[in-house]
């Protein structure tokens, strides 16, 4: 990464942040709980052990979630629920939800994770047909 940091907000911008320093790694998580984060196929992660997070506004509208039992955490506005970064203390760690960002990435998903908890319908996705807008 070069000297610009990455920035990014919430869908409604009341929380802003930007990070300096390089993420390590990209992947996109089919495991269940991501499923259940993301309300989609996979949760698509960056994954940082040495770049800081600075919180520009809103950083008092963050919540979040951890499930019990477990290392699985989330970040989300409370206002309109987006995800967002959230740095793990205990294994000195920065997530980053890929979509909160706004600045562009110069590097792509490493791997697709937990594969073997794919739901059942996330198969042969480049088959389906494309639409540049939405359906009419």
């Amino acid at each position: 990464m070069d000297y610009n940091p990455t920035t990014g907000k919430c869908l409604c911008g009341a929380v802003k942040f930007r990070i300096s320093g390089e993420f390590d790694s990209f992947f996109l998580c089919h495991c269940a709980r991501c499923r259940k984060d993301s309300g989609s196929a996979h949760s698509a992660n960056l994954f940082s052990s040495a770049a800081n997070i600075t919180w520009i506004s809103g950083e008092e509208q963050i919540k979040t979630f951890q499930l019990s039992g477990s290392r699985h955490v989330k970040s989300f506005c409370s206002h309109c629920g987006s995800a967002l970064p959230v740095f793990q203390p205990e294994i000195g760690l920065l997530v980053v939800p890929a979509g909160s960002l706004d600045s562009q990435l110069d590097m792509r998903p490493n791997a697709h994770i937990c594969c073997s908890s794919r739901a059942n319908w996330d198969y042969d996705l480049a088959s389906i047909e494309r639409i540049e807008g939405l359906p009419g």
